[in-house]
């Protein structure tokens, strides 16, 4: 599925190498040039984030692409009890940035 957005690659590069996030897609569902943005991230492995860093994240890449950004993880879809969810957020993922 191509993005109906775009972000800049650059902004998103720096942004992950600086917070350890080996993986950061686009959610597309729903998803408009006027709306926020619905991303879902994958941390380097050992890298512990709590929700006020989560929250710092989002404010920080709010304020860097112009637009409200909202951020799930990978590890909190993969441990919802919601088989339905999680399938819905994995197909719309559209990877933006991954680091191997």
């Amino acid at each position: 599925m191509k993005a109906q957005i775009e972000i800049p690659k650059d902004v998103v590069a720096d942004f992950c190498q600086r917070h350890q996030i080996r993986r950061l897609a686009l959610l597309q569902k729903g998803v408009s040039s006027e709306e926020d943005l619905d991303l879902i991230v994958e941390f380097d492995s050992g890298v512990k984030v709590g929700l006020l860093d989560l929250a710092r994240m989002e404010r920080e890449l709010s304020e860097a692409l112009d637009r409200s950004a909202r951020m799930l993880t990978y590890k909190g879809v993969e441990r919802s009890s919601n088989p339905m969810f999680k399938e819905a957020i994995i197909d719309s993922a559209v990877i933006q940035y991954e680091h191997k």
